[in-house]
């Protein structure tokens, strides 16, 4: 299987294609990407400031090609448009790429921890999908172990904690708060990012917190867990007129908040008002940030904003991430040479079930317990030739340089292998995690 990543984010595309790509949600996705065979493994990774899909193809370039052919038809861009913004990386680097963004390192705030979160929910939509087999179930797991690690060994949490800390951040040390901080917060949305805001306005104790979402149990549920207030949706105006800042994060398609209900809203007001939209598709008209005495930091201004860890904190999460992509590498050299060494094994119990016919034909006196003894003595013989050899090779593929082994061994026997070919006979146990157990038929689900 070919491991291949196809994406864009904030440092890639316009903003605009990225609302238009955070559409592509698993559930739509999904289906389309296994629909044919040229995907065979599937996940959709989508975040407020990129779209990506990880999957497991038997060929890269017909892969590759049906990952756009997809991408195009449910956004419904030309191909073309798309291609000139999306990223690919392919084999090692993907691995690379998956590791650097599950320990932050891609990330607008680097070493944020809410990705993690995001890349477990993805993993587990596509899962409760059927969308993951092996490969795309090591190349999660061992990418979440890669985050917690990142988080657990180096410093790079002394850096903002998420993508909403470091915004807020921003939000209190603007020019325009540096005299009065802000005490009238309003969040507009109930969901996962309007929780972590609501969560951290808390632990900051920063003053007075209104909820305000479409479903008005939600919020009322976030607002009490917290001590903030919950409103209905009908008090926005009133409610954005009062608020210093606003932060807006819904799953809405449609703007929220947009020149005219935040210009009504602001009839008469003096005090600045600072808006921030952490929504993608975005929740604020970007021409609200052109209204007097308003403020806008929507994903794409925020980008430049926002503070970032010290360079040693970043070496030291880059060596996790170089040291976790040879294990994998290795893995993954092991997992290629397994369908060369199936198709060894099958070839021979193809020449020991020939012969035990041609021996029962040649001696028609034999009974049916001495034939038993005598094909029992064969198997066992050709098992223990074998054993040692198909364990030396999987040792050997896995180091670098591997494939060169799995490729003589197919030379020498004349054996017909397709990479990655789920029609190998090979078991799950072939082929060892990348610390070095088995795979159990429950773990490669």
């Amino acid at each position: 299987m070919n491991l291949i990543v196809v994406g864009a984010s904030y440092r890639t595309a316009p903003v605009e294609l990225l609302e238009t790509l955070s559409l592509v949600d698993g559930a739509r996705a999904l289906p389309r990407l296994l629909s044919d065979g040229r995907v065979g493994e599937a996940v959709v990774l989508s975040t407020c400031n990129r779209v990506e899909v990880y999957a497991a193809a038997p060929a890269f370039h017909p892969g590759l090609s049906h990952l756009g052919d997809v991408l195009a038809e449910l956004t419904g861009l030309p191909a073309d448009q798309l291609a000139s913004s999306l990223y690919v990386h392919h084999g090692e680097d993907a691995v690379r790429h998956v590791f650097r963004v599950a320990a932050g390192l891609d990330s607008m705030v680097a070493g944020e921890a809410q990705i993690l979160g995001q890349l477990r929910e993805a993993y587990q939509s596509a899962t409760d999908a059927d969308a993951t087999g092996r490969m795309l179930h090591e190349l999660l797991q061992q990418a979440l172990r890669v985050g917690k690690r990142a988080h657990a060994e180096t410093g790079i949490d002394h850096a903002p904690r998420s993508m909403v800390s470091a915004a807020l951040d921003h939000a209190v040390a603007a020019p325009d708060h540096a005299v009065e901080q802000p005490r009238n917060w309003l969040v507009v949305g109930a969901g996962a990012m309007g929780a972590l805001s609501v969560a951290e306005l808390s632990r900051r104790e920063a003053g007075t917190v209104t909820v305000v979402n479409r479903g008005p149990d939600r919020a009322l549920r976030l607002a009490q867990a917290y001590g903030a207030h919950a409103a209905p949706i009908e008090r926005l105006p009133e409610l954005l007129a009062a608020a210093d800042v606003v932060i807006t994060a819904t799953a809405s398609v449609d703007h929220v908040l947009t020149v005219e209900n935040v210009r009504a809203a602001r009839t008469g007001a003096t005090k600045i008002l600072t808006i921030i939209d952490l929504a993608l598709p975005r929740d604020v008209e970007p021409e609200v940030g052109g209204l007097d005495g308003v403020r806008l930091v929507d994903v794409a201004r925020l980008g430049a904003v926002v503070a970032q860890p010290a360079d040693l904190e970043v070496m030291a999460v880059e060596q996790i991430v170089d040291a976790e992509v040879e294990a994998y590498a290795g893995w993954l050299r092991g997992a290629e040479v397994a369908p060369t060494v199936a198709a060894l094994r099958a070839r021979a119990d193809d020449v020991v079930t020939a012969e035990l016919r041609r021996l029962t034909q040649r001696r028609a006196d034999l009974t049916d317990e001495q034939r038993a003894e005598v094909a029992h003595t064969v198997h066992r013989i050709v098992q223990r030739l074998l054993h040692q050899p198909t364990v030396r090779v999987r040792q050997l593929a896995a180091e670098p340089g591997g494939a060169a082994y799995a490729q003589l061994l197919r030379d020498l026997f004349d054996l017909s292998v397709i990479p990655g070919s789920p029609d190998q006979t090979t078991t799950v146990a072939d082929v060892p995690d990348v610390s070095g157990r088995p795979v159990t038929e429950e773990g490669a689900r």
